[in-house]
């Protein structure tokens, strides 16, 4: 059974032309367009509120009190979590890779500005991160409460019905829509905008955070729509990955300049800059053409740009002297 949707956000987010921007990629002044899911509203905002709105929902069905869910330390997801739960007056423990110490700004200083309590699982897999996450839930239990656990990033099929609201928004918006260019993460946001759009209209850049990210599109997106949907059908560039999720590229970067020099926009150095970056490679060998409608899915992120300090530093080292 499909519980209803709790309202989190402010929808439909605004579609914004990026002419410069265009034309420092190679494309027409009226081909690129912003879908800013930056602009969500919660918690600093970004596009893990579409999907909590559905999977907290179904918590409050369940009468749970305690939201838990897990990620790593600068984690978008464990932030809005933080934020809904704040909202909705439900407890919330955020069970995050690595250990404490490691930084005190970006996203966890928002995590704890919220009131969620962290546990912190050390170096470990994702298997050893659901594992941390259920001890929690045994505990939060064993002392009374009511826990719901929400999945790594808010993805699977349930989180991935608020992605295909917004691909059905971008459709009304943008009629003739040719491509619709999204960070690739855990999977549900791609997925429902699959669904909404149909394969050959999404682009997925993978970002590092799963093994086999398209399988999980797939996975995810197939009981959604009557389409096959299969990981071999999807449009997922794996090439923006550098040397791993939490690093930064030299062509992340250049793209996190780019959008801000332009169109004043600001990226985050996981997700949309590696998104960006993507789009770039996608202009240059012809994937993504001139003369077509492309959407770029601006899914947020920004309080992770302060706690990347590689990030921080390279911004900081763009500011020119007088």
């Amino acid at each position: 059974m499909t519980h209803p949707p709790v309202p989190l956000g402010t929808f439909p987010t605004p579609l914004e032309p990026a002419p410069r921007l265009a034309a420092a990629l190679g494309l027409g002044p009226e081909d690129l367009w912003v879908k800013r899911d930056d602009l969500t509203g919660l918690g600093g905002g970004g596009n893990k509120i579409r999907k909590l709105e559905w999977t907290v929902g179904a918590a409050l069905a369940e009468d749970a009190d305690t939201l838990v869910t897990t990620g790593a330390a600068q984690s978008n997801h464990a932030r809005l979590t933080a934020a809904a739960g704040a909202r909705l007056g439900l407890d919330v423990v955020l069970v995050l890779r690595g250990g404490a110490g490691a930084s005190r700004s970006g996203n966890l200083a928002l995590d704890g500005l919220f009131g969620a309590r962290l546990v912190w699982a050390g170096e470990v897999d994702q298997a050893g991160l659901d594992a941390a996450a259920a001890e929690v839930c045994d505990r939060l239990r064993a002392d009374g409460a009511r826990p719901a656990l929400i999945p790594f990033g808010g993805s699977g099929t349930l989180g991935a019905r608020g992605y295909v609201r917004c691909g059905e928004e971008v459709r009304a918006q943008v009629p003739d829509v040719r491509t619709a260019v999204v960070a690739l993460g855990s999977g549900g946001t791609m997925a429902g905008l699959v669904a909404a759009l149909g394969t050959g209209s999404v682009l997925g850049v993978d970002v590092g955070a799963l093994a086999d990210p398209a399988a999980a599109v797939a996975e995810f997106a197939a009981p959604l729509t009557a389409q096959e949907v299969t990981a071999r059908k999807l449009r997922v560039r794996r090439d923006q990955v550098g040397a791993g999720y939490a690093a930064l590229t030299g062509a992340v970067t250049e793209a996190l300049r780019l959008a801000a020099r332009t169109e004043g926009i600001v990226l985050d150095p996981t997700y949309t800059g590696r998104a960006l970056a993507g789009l770039r490679a996608a202009v240059r060998d012809g994937s993504v053409r001139p003369g077509e409608k492309t959407v770029f899915v601006h899914t947020g992120g920004l309080p992770g740009l302060f706690g990347h300090a590689q990030a921080v530093a390279a911004a900081e080292e763009g500011a020119g002297a007088y």
